[in-house]
């Protein structure tokens, strides 16, 4: 049986992933909400967001039936808490401040069944919808689905990108600007000469390796078409705190206008 990631599918067929960071609603309907909206995958943000573990179990289950990826990120190497929601039905996990391809490795070792690495086998996934699998046909069809996301948001990071893209079961390399632009000393430049020159880095590192270049942080469409332009794939386009402040303040001055 075959698991469908939308997500996964667009990279695959040579489209933009897109995707929309899911931080503040923790209500299933946001699933079918960003589905109808056009996007490929949810970023269920497990690191800055206040989503607890039984709240990310149940949208991933609502995502696999709206047919939106649940791709959720984890804090910093928490390999435990991914490897459950992995199990709770999520299609991709994004680990943050992946500096070297030792923990790129260590990541995929944790993340994947065997042979590509020793992720524990359970049984019940919501991605076959609760049924009984032979576990080596679910073993092979979750890493064929899973998407593993590392994020280089340091400049040992940038650095590294080339080895970190090397390494095996490792699908997507997302630049994480606000931390990288924080860490080279520019914070906030989100449009300085330096990111440019990071993105141009890992895309050149992902093309390489056969993988795919990621940005995330940079929303204004100012900055977001050039930097999409230099070849990034894996696309985070915004967040629903984000999103729902924009249109929610634009409507309320529109209305104020009016009168």
């Amino acid at each position: 049986m075959n698991i469908v990631n939308p997500s996964r599918q667009a990279l695959v067929s040579g489209a933009l992933s897109v995707g929309v960071g899911v931080r503040c609603v923790r209500g299933v309907e946001i699933a079918k909400i960003m589905k109808t909206a056009g996007f490929d995958f949810l970023f269920i943000d497990m690191e800055h967001g206040p989503m607890s573990l039984e709240t990310t179990y149940q949208i991933s289950v609502g995502a696999l039936d709206a047919g939106i990826a649940p791709i959720v990120r984890v804090p910093q190497m928490d390999l435990r808490l991914a490897t459950r929601c992995l199990d709770g039905g999520a299609l991709g996990i994004v680990m943050p401040h992946v500096d070297t391809p030792e923990d790129a490795r260590t990541i995929v070792d944790a993340l994947r069944f065997a042979p590509l690495g020793h992720r524990s086998i359970a049984g019940g996934y919501p991605q076959f919808g609760f049924g009984a699998m032979p576990a080596k046909e679910a073993m092979q069809a979750m890493n064929d689905a899973t998407l593993v996301v590392v994020m280089v948001e340091t400049p040992q990071a940038i650095a590294n990108a080339d080895a970190i893209a090397a390494v095996p079961g490792v699908d997507v390399l997302l630049i994480g600007t606000n931390d990288l632009c924080v860490e080279l000393g520019i914070p906030g430049e989100l449009g300085h000469a330096k990111v440019a020159e990071a993105i141009d880095t890992v895309v050149a590192a992902c093309r390489k390796h056969g993988k795919y270049a990621g940005l995330g942080g940079i929303y204004g469409k100012a900055q977001l078409e050039p930097y999409v332009a230099r070849g990034v794939r894996f696309v985070l386009a915004g967040n629903d705190l984000g999103l729902l402040m924009a249109a929610a303040s634009d409507q309320a001055k529109f209305v104020r206008s009016c009168g």
